[in-house]
């Protein structure tokens, strides 16, 4: 029987066995990882470098945006490298690292997501002390603790599975190295330890986005004691945010508020909120943001005609 002891590697089933549909999945998520860094990376330097944008707001999307970047390189190099060689051997340290880091980043932009509705409540519901409540350092500190809830939710996922006892085969039925398709490989009753990975990844999700939805309705509400001008802009905002959250919280809570099973559709929700959601964040924020769109257009003509 073997052990994690001496596991060495998995064989991920990805998506399809098909050369041809390989090929093409090949092309379209090289294409949808580059508009990925490409999207994610010029609002983290439009936000750094452009003295308009230095609000609360821009920061936890710089922020929002970097952590996008590195969740979806902790997963699509290694899609598209199986799908263009056609080899889905993954090593089990390196297993357990994309696992770590998947969902370091992933519980840590739950948590982001959380004080940016924060901050849009404050900015909208307590507009005359929005600068003393927002200060500098209660960002920073907002942005540690989103990075330590991610770290707890991901280092628990972790030590929950490393030292349990994997039996042959050692096929992965996915794209990836998750919990789900990893605990049908434990040769042990994961009853418990179910149970452990619902409540630490379900009902984490479930609970921050009903606080989300919660902070969305109080705002709505509110709008009515703004002008329509800033009716306007707070609905474009909020609109934005509503629109990450929903695409981002959806299939979370589909896929892991629930009993450690796996099913046909898992892999299809994956490739959402793992490779199209974080290609889709920055489009949705900077065609609804005039502010952003006007400071990228002023970069990007500032970068082509470096003289002026």
């Amino acid at each position: 029987m073997d052990t994690w002891t001496n596991m060495t590697h998995f064989v991920l089933l990805g998506l399809t066995q098909n050369p041809k549909e390989q090929k093409i999945l090949f092309v379209l998520f090289l294409l949808f990882y580059i508009f990925t860094l490409v999207g994610n990376l010029l609002i983290v330097v439009t936000i750094a470098v452009s003295k308009s944008l230095d609000s609360p707001m821009y920061f936890f999307l710089a922020c929002l945006s970097f952590m996008d970047a590195v969740y979806s390189s902790s997963i699509s190099p290694k899609l598209i490298s199986n799908l263009f060689f056609g080899e889905n051997i993954i090593s089990f340290k390196f297993c357990m690292v994309q696992l770590f880091i998947g969902h370091f980043f992933g519980g840590s932009e739950v948590f982001i997501l959380l004080a940016m509705a924060y901050d849009r409540y404050v900015a909208i519901c307590k507009p005359l002390h929005y600068l003393v409540i927002m200060r500098q350092w209660v960002c920073v500190v907002l942005l540690i603790m989103s990075w330590i809830g991610g770290f707890l939710h991901s280092a628990i996922q972790l030590s929950t599975i490393y030292g349990l006892p994997f039996c042959g085969p050692n096929v992965i039925d996915h794209f990836i190295c998750d919990m789900y398709p990893l605990l049908k490989l434990i040769c042990a009753d994961t009853y418990v330890i179910g149970i452990l990975v619902v409540a630490n990844g379900g009902l984490i999700c479930s609970i921050v986005f009903l606080l989300l939805l919660v902070s969305y309705v109080i705002i709505l509400h509110s709008l009515k004691n703004l002008s329509q001008e800033g009716r306007r802009k707070a609905l474009q905002t909020c609109g934005s945010h509503i629109t990450v959250v929903v695409l981002f919280f959806v299939p979370c809570i589909f896929m892991y508020a629930r009993p450690a099973k796996t099913f046909p559709i898992d892999k299809s929700l994956s490739v959402f909120y793992t490779v199209v959601t974080p290609m889709l964040n920055p489009l949705i924020y900077t065609l609804r943001n005039s502010e952003m769109t006007n400071a990228m257009k002023k970069l990007w003509s500032r970068i082509a005609s470096p003289g002026k």
